[in-house]
């Protein structure tokens, strides 16, 4: 602990005084790798995991400490057995976790997944806010994340050329439908098939259960509503063993990590993957600042990369790099290696642009107490899902694309006795039954592409390492503010069909990155004048460099993203391994 008190000094007094010419440098890692992939979270995994297994030397670097499969030392941990009960060190989050701890997967005993905000800050364009979610260690955040995995559709990736609006996407669902395949098989997705055309579907394993209120929802919305079927959520949660990974027993604190591999995560799943064929190498606390460009022969001929303890900065070779690093660090990186402020990899003049996020904090909430049921058995690892079921078949006139729509039912149990007045044996009676059912159904909404959307490098404000830092000018526009009003209008009218009591519907917008689906600012495209990208992730501009995180999107659907990202990075890994075979790169 004190060795890290004098660290957090040392980094709080260089980000204020440092530039990146001051600090030491260390000679050139003289070895040759095939591949070197920036980051370890989602798609790095799948991007090591796929390049290993095609025969590539693979150099793996990660920004934040290492964490090993099984490293979790909150998993299980009761709250009275935390120093501060659960709630956290408040003075320290307030200081260091400022952003961080708006999100609700953040409490004491996740918070060391997540990223000290003032040794990492951002900046935001006046008038506007973002809130910027990030993991600091191996695995990213694969080790916090929701699970939710949904394919998108055919419809989804020609939006954009069916609506005139942004740039087509460069591939169809039917590119990438070998490749979710793909990915299905080797992760393990729970859930129901055939729900609806708007999440097609593999091969799933069984899906968890719903409850009573659920069922009664799912029950009135095939008689009122057919058109809106309700499923479980499909997940990257194990219900049965598969691939030497035991099946989740229902323990509920998912965020914590997950020692039995019950949910994907780069440590429990694409990482051993990697390791097993002998061709990967691994390096954390190893900050990629920037791409060492050759303009000879323009090929990326590797990575600067700075120490996060010692601050010494190294070189490391490739004839490959693949960018994982999470869609805006991804960017920022790109910015950082460009000369004259536009960025490498940028003749379009589209990178930085673009961004999108999920809107939500919008639907509507109910109660039941005719429900029969008392008690359930162990933690649910997740919700319920409504498929999107508007702008399918007809158009509305007054906003384009759709939302999807979730929540789940849950009964109050003891901590309702915090907002009841009561003591003595009588109210700890009470207590101690359970008691009404409440149910939430909330939506998530697509936003549309927007050019003005946009990520540049402050020219004034350095991180920790002295590397400047993304400012961020985003907002949300006209299409999703009344995309808003039919999603609360459409939760609370299936609430009241199915007969809950005391609805509230709420249209309480979150700022943009509040989701923590950030998509956009390198996108693909089938021109190279207006997209960063091809269709095989590849740079238009550089052939040797893919990017395979959220920042290759080029719209954002309605669907949570992160199975699209998997399919993505294991298609262009496949791409590209074939180039280095073939000697075509």
């Amino acid at each position: 602990m004190a060795c890290d008190r004098v660290y957090i000094r040392w980094a709080l007094w260089a980000a204020t005084h440092l530039n990146l010419q001051d600090l030491p440098v260390t000679p050139l890692n003289t070895e040759l790798y095939d591949a070197i992939v920036v980051g370890s979270g989602i798609t790095g995994g799948w991007a090591a995991k796929e390049l290993c297994e095609a025969g590539l030397k693979v150099l793996m670097l990660e920004k934040g400490r290492q964490v090993e499969h099984g490293d979790y030392p909150t998993e299980h941990l009761a709250e009275h057995e935390m120093r501060f009960r659960g709630k956290g060190d408040r003075k320290l989050f307030a200081r260091d976790y400022a952003v961080q701890s708006q999100t609700g997967q953040f409490n004491e005993a996740t918070s060391g997944f997540f990223i000290n905000d003032r040794l990492n800050p951002y900046t935001t364009a006046r008038g506007t806010d973002f809130e910027w979610y990030r993991g600091n260690q191996l695995g990213g955040r694969s080790l916090i994340w929701s699970r939710q995995t949904y394919r998108w559709t055919d419809r989804d990736f020609a939006a954009n050329a069916r609506d005139g609006t942004a740039a087509d996407w460069p591939i169809r669902y039917a590119d990438l439908a070998p490749w979710y395949d793909h990915v299905e098989r080797f992760v393990g997705i729970s859930g129901e098939a055939n729900v609806s055309a708007e999440i097609p579907h593999g091969k799933l394993l069984p899906p968890l259960p719903l409850n009573e209120p659920e069922l009664r929802l799912r029950a009135s919305n095939a008689r009122h509503f057919p058109g809106r079927p309700l499923s479980i959520a499909r997940v990257a949660v194990l219900t049965q063993a598969h691939n030497n990974r035991a099946a989740c027993h229902l323990c509920g604190p998912c965020a914590r990590g997950c020692s039995t591999g019950s949910y994907f995560s780069t440590q429990s799943t694409t990482l051993p993957a990697a390791r097993l064929t002998g061709n990967l190498s691994l390096r954390t606390d190893s900050i990629v600042h920037e791409l060492i460009y050759d303009e000879t022969d323009n090929r990326v001929r590797g990575v600067k990369v700075i120490d996060a303890k010692t601050h010494e900065q190294t070189e490391y070779r490739a004839k490959l790099v693949f960018l994982c690093a999470s869609a805006y660090e991804t960017v920022r990186l790109l910015l950082n290696s460009g000369k004259g402020g536009e960025g490498l990899a940028n003749s379009s003049g589209t990178l930085g642009r673009y961004l999108m996020d999920h809107h939500f904090g919008v639907g509507a909430r109910g109660q039941l107490d005719d429900i029969q049921s008392r008690y359930f058995n162990g933690s649910r690892p997740c919700g319920f899902i409504v498929p999107r079921f508007r702008n399918t078949t007809e158009q509305r006139s007054d906003y384009l694309r759709g939302f999807q729509m979730g929540g789940r039912a849950s009964q109050l149990g003891w901590p309702r006795g915090f907002s009841q007045a009561g003591i003595g044996s009588d109210f700890k009676a009470q207590m101690s039954q359970p008691g009404p059912w409440k149910i939430r159904l909330t939506g998530a909404g697509e936003t549309l592409p927007n050019r003005d959307n946009r990520l540049t490098l402050d020219p004034k404000v350095t991180d920790a390492w002295g590397v400047p830092v993304p400012r961020f000018d985003v907002r949300f526009g006209e299409n999703e503010i009344k995309m808003r009003v039919d999603i609360m209008n459409s939760a609370a009218e299936m609430l009241d069909a199915a007969g809950f009591k005391n609805i509230q519907a709420y249209n309480n917008i979150q700022p943009p990155g509040k989701y923590i689906h950030e998509m956009g600012g390198a996108r693909m495209g089938r021109d190279h004048n207006s997209s960063v990208l091809n269709a095989n992730n590849q740079s238009h501009d550089i052939p040797n460099l893919f990017v395979t995180d959220g920042a290759c999107m080029t719209s954002s659907a309605n669907q949570n993203p992160s199975l699209t990202y998997m399919a993505l990075t294991a298609r262009a890994a496949h791409f590209a391994a074939g180039l280095l075979r073939d000697r075509k790169i």
